[in-house]
């Protein structure tokens, strides 16, 4: 069962309660968090680098086109083709057709989320090519048969204790969860793969238009196998993954780094401009890339625009108090956590109960906070959730409940008096706690994670008029002692 087959809510309650999954979040997202932290302490002024990185993010969108062409020009001087994919569609097709016509057997992937998001492993799977991802894990969870849960650590919400009963079951690996021992089983696999691929798929973390070059950033060595082994290499990168120059893409890669993994630089970062040339020993044969719009350009120039800026370092994840709660797969699409809540309705609004997920958020500003290139991401959930309601969306008792509430907020005399009424009444359910355990749905959303604390005797208007009243007692005493005094003098 897929998660798109499970309602939303469904998926977020299944998450709340799954232990294993909860043990691995805290694990991960706490480690992000820390090293993110102790990257960011070493750097002078790290606010003017995220204001450096924000403007060349806000420079790329606004001269998206320009900077394509020039960079897909470039690509082509260099002996590249170019391919611009208008939607997940036409891009499967493109690779699925080249790996037909070059007789393709055997394919190997490096993490790309642009990938995931048009689903071409099924596409490919499919055309009865065999696909192995290469990113450790990917792996994991190609494995596993599932999709992944963050966008920089897709298996962060497995244990090791889960990985290696993975391993186990299908590399035949010996009972261990001794993390070197695992990695050494998976390398020794995936590099027999490197040797037999015949065409090697990578995304695309920055493309450079002044160089005609694209950049992949990773930590494991094995994009940069996958771009150099095989014969063919394909590239697939959302349009708006570009940056002019390579003083640009040096602030970005210093802004990518810290924020992701809490490092100065990744351990590989590969900058490839184009297929083998005659004189270079290693290298493919062929360079393929794909650039993918998929609904991108309708976004550019409209009230979302911004949420493009994203270069996924995933430090939004990490600071999400509903992410770490919840995981990523709750969200059901490819993009989880806060920028997903985003992207997700953005790019794949026809995914069920795509409206509900900027629900899946407190606004509590710390993904904006975290976010290396400042985007105003609380600012676009609250818009997207007026878009749902707009759209009728809402769900009906929520409209009555909010109909309900603009009335009693516009009639003092109704407002004082429900007031009243709900001190009374949670006051009673509430007993000498002070908190009720229970209430009927759909209230009990609430109170099946939490007590509900019972209303106070008094209101704050009425404690504000006691005190402006005490405070007038008080000065009318004074006036009266200070006349007094004057009298008596006389």
């Amino acid at each position: 069962m897929t998660t798109q087959t499970i309602a939303f809510f469904e998926r977020v309650e299944n998450a709340i309660h799954d232990s294993s999954l909860q043990t691995a979040l805290e694990r991960a997202t706490n480690r992000f968090v820390t090293n993110r932290a102790n990257a960011l302490a070493q750097v002078d002024d790290f606010e003017e680098l995220r204001t450096r990185g924000r403007a060349i993010r806000a420079a790329a969108l606004s001269r998206l086109d320009e900077m394509l062409s020039r960079l897909a020009a470039n690509v082509e001087q260099r002996g590249g083709h170019v391919f611009w994919a208008e939607d997940g569609e036409a891009a499967r097709r493109y690779i699925v057709e080249l790996a037909r016509q070059r007789q393709v057997k055997t394919i190997v992937k490096s993490k790309s989320m642009a990938s995931e998001e048009i689903h071409l492993n099924h596409a490919l799977e499919e055309a009865e090519l065999e696909v192995v991802e290469t990113d450790l894990g990917e792996y994991i969870i190609q494995l596993a048969g599932e999709t992944p849960s963050h966008i920089i650590a897709p298996c962060i919400h497995k244990t090791r204790e889960q990985i290696s009963a993975l391993f186990q079951e299908h590399l035949g690996m010996p009972p261990t969860d001794d993390i070197p021992t695992m990695t050494r089983t998976a390398r020794t696999v995936l590099r027999q793969e490197f040797l037999r691929a015949d065409m090697g798929i990578s995304g695309v973390n920055f493309g450079v238009a002044n160089e005609g070059a694209i950049v992949i950033v990773e930590n494991e060595g094995n994009a940069r196998l996958t771009t150099t082994a095989p014969r063919i290499h394909v590239a697939i990168m959302g349009i708006e993954r570009v940056c002019e120059n390579f003083e640009d893409l040096g602030v970005l890669l210093q802004l990518l780094a810290r924020s992701a993994t809490g490092q100065k630089l990744s351990v590989y970062t590969s900058i490839i401009s184009g297929p083998r040339r005659a004189d270079e020993p290693d290298g493919p044969d062929e360079f393929h890339l794909v650039l993918l719009d998929n609904r991108r350009s309708e976004i550019i120039g409209g009230a979302y625009a911004e949420a493009l800026m994203c270069i996924r370092c995933g430090a939004c994840l990490n600071a999400c108090p509903v992410y770490q709660s919840i995981g990523g797969h709750a969200y059901g699409g490819v993009y989880s956590g806060p920028i997903g809540a985003i992207l997700t309705p953005l790019l794949q609004p026809e995914l069920a109960e795509v409206h509900k997920l900027p629900q899946a958020s407190s606004l509590c500003g710390a993904c904006q906070t975290a976010c290396p290139v400042k985007i105003a991401i609380p600012d676009m959930l609250l818009r997207l959730r007026a878009d749902a309601v707009a759209a009728g969306k809402a769900d009906a008792i929520e409209q009555i409940a909010i109909e309900g509430w603009k009335q009693t907020m516009k009639n003092p005399v109704l407002y004082r008096n429900g007031g009243k009424l709900a001190s009374i009444g949670t006051r009673i359910l509430g007993g000498r706690r002070g908190r009720i355990g229970w209430l009927p749905p759909p209230l009990d959303q609430w109170t099946n994670q939490r007590d509900f604390p019972a209303f106070a005797p008094r209101s704050f208007s009425e404690l504000w008029e006691e005190r402006k009243k005490l405070a007038g007692e008080q000065k009318n005493r004074r006036t009266g002692e200070q006349e007094n005094n004057r009298t008596g003098e006389q």
